[in-house]
């Protein structure tokens, strides 16, 4: 792997969603292991997280090198707060704490089945995150607020319809 503090221009759509330019492959590779961290607590990654973890960090500008670790980590034995410490930005106000509870939400519910446990687990990450009870609650109401707009969005443009 290529030096793991080597900066990497961010894509279109990080700096437009998020105001980052460029973040290390360090960054990179350890917010995808802290996603699969929190997204495996219940026991396992399904194929549709782990799908929704490739697409999403594609979409951010991880090179593949990075993606092709996330095949390889063990989730299950993760420290996540040692992930954190390997996260860093060129934005000092990003909240990477809040960003990485909004992402694991998505990633939790790519399956369709945002199970009890998933849901404890989230929490728990909050709580590990050090993000307030509110604002955990409010990432996730909006993640579902973005779901119900997607599937209205479809159903207006007649993507999805009715059976």
């Amino acid at each position: 792997m290529s030096d793991t503090n080597q900066l990497v221009p961010a894509s279109e759509f990080m700096k437009k969603n998020l105001g980052i330019t460029e973040a290390p492959i360090e960054a990179y590779l350890n917010y995808g292991y802290a996603l699969l961290a929190i997204a495996g607590s219940d026991g396992e990654v399904s194929e549709a997280e782990f799908n929704w973890l490739i697409n999403h960090q594609r979409l951010v500008g991880a090179p593949e090198e990075v993606i092709e670790q996330y095949k390889k980590f063990d989730y299950k034995n993760a420290d996540l707060e040692t992930l954190l410490t390997k996260i860093t930005v060129d934005v000092s106000t990003w909240s990477k704490s809040r960003t990485l509870l909004y992402h694991a939400i998505q990633m939790a519910r790519a399956d369709d089945k945002y199970s009890l446990e998933e849901q404890k687990a989230v929490k728990k990450a909050a709580k590990l995150l050090k993000v307030e009870d509110d604002i955990a609650f409010a990432l996730t109401r909006l993640v579902e607020t973005e779901e119900a707009v997607t599937a209205l969005r479809k159903a207006l443009l007649q993507t999805e319809v009715l059976a």
